[in-house]
């Protein structure tokens, strides 16, 4: 039985990476930040799914930030995989934040990658780095590809920048079999609510149900290449899998902008967008990121892989999701309103 690690795995991609190791038959490790509340949401029903009887899911608690507790943690499990996924993830935010997102999403990946040469475990572990396209920023050249120029706009992707030259840094001087997936945006009805794609799928549906009224958004004109999470997770494995480690774009070769994930979430639902969604320019980030679309060729090449789940499919997966959430907080804000219970807000 192999032994995945994975960071983030409360996350959108750690959920579903998660449930593709364990249906493979794995142990599967993650990590997750002490808190005064739970965070366990996207992998709690692993617990309760019959298809998960005997589940071997473990979970400790740990920190990006805290490399003595990482070398503590590789000691003791000897992983045969790690994937590192765990991140301050939020463009927008970043730029607020910066200093927290390089140590997490920068050193973060410095302290994993030191961990398993400081344990002995570059010859039997495998590691999987999160890239992002969001390393491109200002584009070099359409579409974008593995040997594509990077142009951070973020601290964000400044720091996945360096998570990812690191990760080939340890390829090549102590031969750890490591790779990088320069994933671009990938989406499900998991995404966190903050960001834009699940945002817009969670307004429309209670915009639907009447639950609220308006929709503020930044640029609507940002284009995006979107593809489905559960697929690409398949890519994280599919690469520790190779018999020589490298990296990958991880795209769909399509681009829509956000005006058109607008369209397409609110005519799924039978509304025009134009009379819920407001612009608001605390939404803008201070330099933009306006073209985003990956070439996949390589991937499809070497790994024989290419996306399934396209646009209009992909919207239409998270619309339906969101829609059912939505007539659920209705049921219930209606039970509590004919109660007499009045929510505080």
């Amino acid at each position: 039985m192999k032994k995945a690690l994975i960071t983030g795995i409360t996350g959108q991609d750690g959920s579903y990476l998660a449930e593709l190791l364990l249906e493979k038959g794995y142990e599967v490790h993650g990590i997750i930040r002490r808190a005064s509340n739970f965070n366990t949401q996207r992998i709690d029903h692993i617990y309760k799914d019959p298809h998960f009887d005997d589940t071997k899911l473990f979970l400790h608690y740990g920190d990006l930030t805290d490399s003595v507790a990482l070398v503590k943690l590789l000691y003791s499990l000897q992983p045969d995989e790690i994937y590192n996924l765990g991140a301050q993830s939020h463009v927008r935010v970043s730029f607020d934040v910066p200093e927290s997102t390089g140590d997490i999403v920068g050193l973060g990946a410095q302290r994993i990658l030191e961990a398993i040469r400081e344990t002995g475990l570059v010859e039997k572990t495998r590691y999987y780095q999160a890239s992002s396209s969001e390393m491109f920023g200002k584009v070099q050249e359409v579409p974008q590809i593995e040997t594509t120029p990077f142009w951070p706009r973020s601290p964000y992707a400044c720091a996945k920048v360096y998570g990812h030259w690191l990760t080939v840094n340890y390829r090549e001087s102590y031969g750890l079999h490591a790779s990088s997936g320069i994933l671009f945006n990938h989406e499900s009805p998991r995404r966190g609510e903050t960001f834009v794609t699940r945002k817009i799928t969670r307004a429309a549906t209670r915009i639907k149900m009447g639950l609220q009224d308006k929709l503020y958004l930044g640029n609507l004109d940002a284009q995006r290449d979107w593809g489905y999470a559960k697929e690409y997770v398949e890519m994280m494995w599919l690469m520790l899998q190779q018999d020589e480690p490298d990296d990958y774009v991880i795209a769909t070769n399509e681009t829509h902008s956000v005006k058109e994930f607008c369209q397409e979430t609110f005519g799924r639902l039978g509304m025009d967008f134009e009379e819920h969604v407001e612009y608001d320019k605390r939404y803008e980030r201070p330099a933009e990121v306006e073209l985003l679309i990956g070439d996949p060729a390589k991937a499809k090449k070497q790994l024989d892989w290419e996306p399934k789940v396209k646009f209009k499919e992909l919207v239409a997966i998270m619309v339906d999701a969101d829609l059912e959430l939505a007539k659920k907080e209705l049921a219930i804000a209606r039970a509590e309103k004919e109660l007499g219970i009045h929510t505080v807000a």
